[in-house]
């Protein structure tokens, strides 16, 4: 193999799920919690859970994946993925991603 060439790792992009919504974090709140502008046109406050909180950072303008909670459905959700960059470009190209 030449000097020039890295071998590019391809990873499936995780798609929005039944009953979760793409959105781009506004704000962090603190304490796990977030502002997320979601698709659907709300701004949800998001909670990050206790197993992701310690895997990942969570930035503004991040764009996330929720899951609404079964009441409050309009304002509150669960941060379920985080996408990195070049996953939430290939979600604005399919379409996904409209804000």
């Amino acid at each position: 193999m030449s000097r020039g060439h890295q071998t590019q790792e391809v990873r499936r992009v995780r798609t929005p799920r039944k009953g979760e919504i793409p959105g781009v974090v506004e704000q962090i709140m603190g304490h796990g919690k977030l502002k997320v502008r979601c698709v659907d046109g709300h701004i949800r406050l998001g909670r990050i859970p206790g197993k992701m909180k310690k895997r990942i950072w969570i930035r503004e303008g991040d764009v996330v994946l929720v899951k609404p909670w079964e009441f409050q459905s309009d304002e509150k959700a669960d941060v379920v993925w985080r996408y990195t960059r070049t996953e939430s470009n290939w979600l604005e190209r399919k379409g996904y991603l409209k804000l």
